[in-house]
């Protein structure tokens, strides 16, 4: 092809790399909010909504590892909504997995609109810090070509 452009698979690449390591951050802050928030006597407010503010930019950094060419606050938002709104759906299977440990962190157990606040909270910080590392060009905006 006579003035192709090259196929460039080293930036998008480069790109999921540092967002799949951007995501560790609130992946670790999260566990370790969840295991010593009360032991450091932080409030249960800031244990339980904190962890779902951190859970929610995980998601948005983990969609732009797996799903980079969708709208990555939009799908993040539905994937919070839709999570947050399966835990008034209860099945034996369903309830079984969320009394484990993933599944009570990757699902939740109880539903709260208070959670959907922190999530929307959560994704915002999200979006903000893959804005400030894109500015710094360490990842590649969403809209450069």
């Amino acid at each position: 092809m006579h003035g192709a452009q090259p196929v460039n698979i080293i930036a998008p690449l480069q790109t999921s790399l540092i967002r799949g390591a951007l995501a560790l951050v609130p992946i670790a802050c999260g566990l370790g909010l969840r295991w010593y928030g009360f032991p450091l006597g932080l409030p249960a407010f800031v244990v339980k909504y904190g962890g779902s503010l951190l859970w929610a930019m995980m998601v948005f950094l983990l969609v732009g590892v797996l799903l980079p060419r969708l709208p990555r606050p939009q799908v993040a938002v539905v994937i919070a909504v839709v999570v947050e709104f399966s835990r008034l759906v209860h099945t034996p299977w369903l309830d079984a997995f969320r009394l484990t440990t993933a599944g009570a962190l990757l699902l939740g157990r109880i539903f709260s609109l208070w959670n959907l606040a922190a999530y929307a909270i959560g994704i915002a910080f999200g979006v903000w810090i893959d804005r400030l590392v894109a500015m710094r060009g360490l990842v590649r905006s969403a809209k450069a070509p």
